[in-house]
C-alpha cells in the first residue's frame, strides 16, 4: 500500500481567511460567534452564529465566494488531482431566493460545485461528491486516503464550503440543536452548538507526487474508519457504537496503540447528547487515560460539510507545534472531561493526533494523522 501525505491545506473561517490567522486566534481563546446580521433572527429564540465579515447574499454564489478564499492560498496541484466535493448545504441560497418569491438564484447542486473547483484550478473534471451530513469531508478524506493507499489514483482534494445560512439555521432552531448563548463543548452546563462559515481544501497525495511536489509534507494520514450506528435521524447511539468502530479501525490501520494517542480533536457541538456520546466512546476506546483533547466549535462555530477538513488543518497544525489548543466557551469541564478538555492550551509531544467527526443519520469517521 501506498504512504498517504497531507501536502497542503487552507481554510478560511470567521476567525481568519488562513490556517495560520485561524491557530493564533484559537491559541489566544478567541470566540468569533456573534449576533448575526445577515438574515433577521428577531422571530428565533437564538441570534448568535460565526460570519466571515463581508460575506453577505446578494448576486453572487456566496459558498463559490467562500471556497475561492480557500483555493486562492493553495500551491499549485497536479493537474489529473480528482477532487471530492463536501459542502452539504450549497443550495440553501437558491431555495432561500425561490421563497422569496423572485426569480431565484441559479441552482447549485454538488456536482456543479466540483465541476467549478476543478475549472478554476485547470484540474481534469473527474471525482465526486460525499455528502455524509456533518462527517462529509472526514469521509471525504478517508474515501481519497484509501484509493491512494491502493494506488487507484496518486492525489485528491477534499475541498468543500458552507455558509450560516436562514435555511439551515432556523433548521437547527426547530430541532432546539441551538445555543441561545455561546457554544460550550464539553462544558457540564452547554446547551448546544453555534453555526458558522467555512471553507476548506486539504490535498492528499501518494510519495511520488509528494516528493515531485517539492515541499514537505504537513502530516501523514496513516490510518481512517467510517461507520454508522443506525440509530436515529438527528440522534447519536448514546453508547457510541458507531465512533467507537470508526475510532478502532483508524487506529488499527496504522497500528498504533490506545495508550499512543497523544491528542484528539473530537466533533465536541457543545450539544449535551453529541458531547456525552464522544465521551462515552473515548472512555470505551481509551479507558481513564487522561490525554489532550479540544473542540473548535465554540471558537469557530459548527462548519457542517467541511468541518473535519477545517478542524484537520488545524488538528494537523496542533500536532506539528506539539499545543493542543483551548476550547473557547469551556468553563466547567464534565466530570469524564476533567483532565482532558480544557479552556486553556494543553502541550503534547506532537507524533500524533486523532480526529473525529460525527454527524446525522448515525455517520461516524476518524482519521489517524502522525508527523510526516
Amino acid at each position: 500500500m501506498n504512504e498517504v501525505f497531507v501536502m497542503d491545506a487552507a481554510i478560511v473561517t470567521a476567525l481568519g481567511g488562513s490556517v495560520d490567522a485561524t491557530w493564533t486566534a484559537l491559541r489566544a481563546g478567541v470566540s468569533a460567534v456573534r449576533p448575526i446580521t445577515r438574515f433577521q433572527t428577531d422571530r428565533l429564540e437564538f441570534h448568535d452564529g460565526a460570519c466571515v465579515e463581508g460575506l453577505a447574499p446578494g448576486g453572487e454564489n456566496i459558498v463559490c465566494a467562500l471556497m475561492a478564499m480557500a483555493l486562492e492560498q493553495l500551491k499549485p496541484i497536479p493537474n489529473d488531482t480528482r477532487v471530492i466535493w463536501t459542502g452539504i448545504k450549497g443550495d440553501a441560497q437558491h431555495v432561500e431566493s425561490k421563497a422569496g418569491g423572485g426569480g431565484g438564484m441559479d441552482l447549485f447542486l454538488p456536482n456543479h460545485y466540483r465541476q467549478w473547483v476543478s475549472r478554476r484550478l485547470g484540474l481534469a473534471n473527474e471525482g465526486w461528491e460525499v455528502n455524509a451530513a456533518c462527517t462529509s469531508s472526514t469521509v471525504g478524506m478517508a474515501i481519497g486516503a484509501r484509493m491512494i493507499a491502493d494506488g487507484e489514483c496518486s492525489s485528491v482534494l477534499v475541498c468543500g464550503a458552507d455558509t450560516v445560512s436562514r435555511f439551515t439555521f432556523t433548521g437547527f432552531s426547530a430541532l432546539r440543536g441551538l445555543s441561545p448563548g455561546k457554544c460550550r463543548p464539553f462544558d457540564a452546563a452547554r446547551d448546544g452548538l453555534c453555526l458558522g462559515d467555512g471553507a476548506a481544501a486539504v490535498l492528499l497525495t501518494d510519495p511520488q507526487i509528494a516528493k515531485r511536489l517539492g515541499s514537505g509534507p504537513l502530516a501523514k494520514l496513516t490510518g481512517w474508519g467510517i461507520a454508522n450506528d443506525a440509530n436515529h435521524i438527528t440522534g447519536p447511539a448514546k453508547n457510541g457504537s458507531g465512533l467507537i468502530s470508526a475510532i478502532n479501525s483508524a487506529l488499527g490501520q496504522a497500528g498504533i496503540s490506545p495508550d499512543a494517542v497523544e491528542a484528539f480533536c473530537p466533533h465536541g457541538t457543545g450539544t449535551p447528547y453529541n458531547d456525552a456520546m464522544e465521551l462515552t466512546a473515548l472512555e470505551s476506546v481509551f479507558g481513564s487515560r487522561r490525554f489532550p483533547l479540544f473542540s473548535v466549535k465554540g471558537s469557530i462555530g459548527h462548519t457542517l460539510g467541511p468541518a473535519g477538513a477545517v478542524e484537520t488543518a488545524i488538528a494537523v497544525r496542533a500536532m506539528n507545534e506539539g499545543i493542543a489548543p483551548p476550547t473557547a466557551g469551556l468553563i466547567n469541564p464534565e466530570e469524564r472531561a476533567v483532565g482532558r478538555a480544557r479552556g486553556a492550551e494543553q502541550p503534547f509531544p506532537g507524533n500524533n493526533i486523532l480526529k473525529s467527526n460525527s454527524g446525522f443519520g448515525g455517520c461516524n469517521a476518524a482519521l489517524m494523522f502522525e508527523r510526516a
